[in-house]
């Protein structure tokens, strides 16, 4: 008797393409649901963070909703977290878009607007990635790398330089794929590329159905539904 696919909770705080991640979940094999209820959240074997939109106003809704916490308390935990495109940003300590605004601060660094040298903004569509080094999430993956689907206008300067597992040129060079313990963030669309993109989301999922089972922490570090 097969086990039960892990069970991943895709974030909704009423930003990003959260239908087209989670469909792109299941393809893969997994059980993926919608949400931002708190309590489904952390019973979640894992957690997707996408994103589409301004920084500022994402910080706000996650927030707003309880959800900042919830995910900080769920990595706290030992769950595995994907962030995507502006999912991956906030991960980081703060960014300069529109108005300076702190992150989630889950990975040391600031998002930045791309240095292009000239080349049309936002940066829109495939670009070769290469892999900086090792990673769960890209094994499997051609070893030098491989393109994804990009659209964004700013990217992560990470701080510590062992966070960095991919990078992508577009006028500089950026940081497109990153990686602390069990948090990972992809500045590309993975649910838009393909074979790859689908390889490297099942490389996540199965870091979920390996996770192995916590307890909860203290009810102080939970937002108050939880408690």
């Amino acid at each position: 008797m097969s086990p039960d696919p892990p069970r991943i909770g895709v974030v909704d705080y009423g930003m990003g393409n959260r239908r087209s991640v989670q469909k792109a979940l299941e393809r893969v094999g997994c059980g993926a649901s919608i949400t931002r209820d708190l309590d489904e959240l952390w019973a979640c074997d894992g957690l997707v963070l996408p994103g589409v939109g301004a920084f500022p106003l994402a910080m706000r809704n996650l927030d707003a909703l309880g959800l900042s916490q919830l995910i900080r308390s769920v990595v706290a935990a030992g769950a595995p977290l994907l962030g995507i495109c502006l999912g991956m940003q906030l991960l980081f300590d703060s960014s300069e878009e529109l108005e300076p605004t702190p992150g989630l601060g889950l990975l040391n660094g600031d998002v930045k607007w791309l240095q292009t040298g000239g080349l049309r903004v936002p940066h829109i569509g495939w670009n070769e990635v290469s892999f900086e080094r090792s990673s769960p999430l890209t094994a499997g993956l051609p070893g030098d790398g491989c393109p994804f689907y990009h659209v964004h206008s700013l990217a992560p300067r990470p701080a510590v330089a062992g966070d960095v597992v991919g990078t992508t040129v577009y006028g500089e060079r950026f940081a497109t794929i990153v990686q602390h313990g069990l948090v990972f963030g992809v500045q590309f669309h993975p649910e838009k590329s393909s074979a790859h993109g689908l390889r490297l989301l099942a490389n996540f999922v199965a870091l979920c159905a390996a996770r192995p089972g916590t307890s909860l922490p203290p009810a102080e570090a939970l937002p108050a539904r939880m408690a």
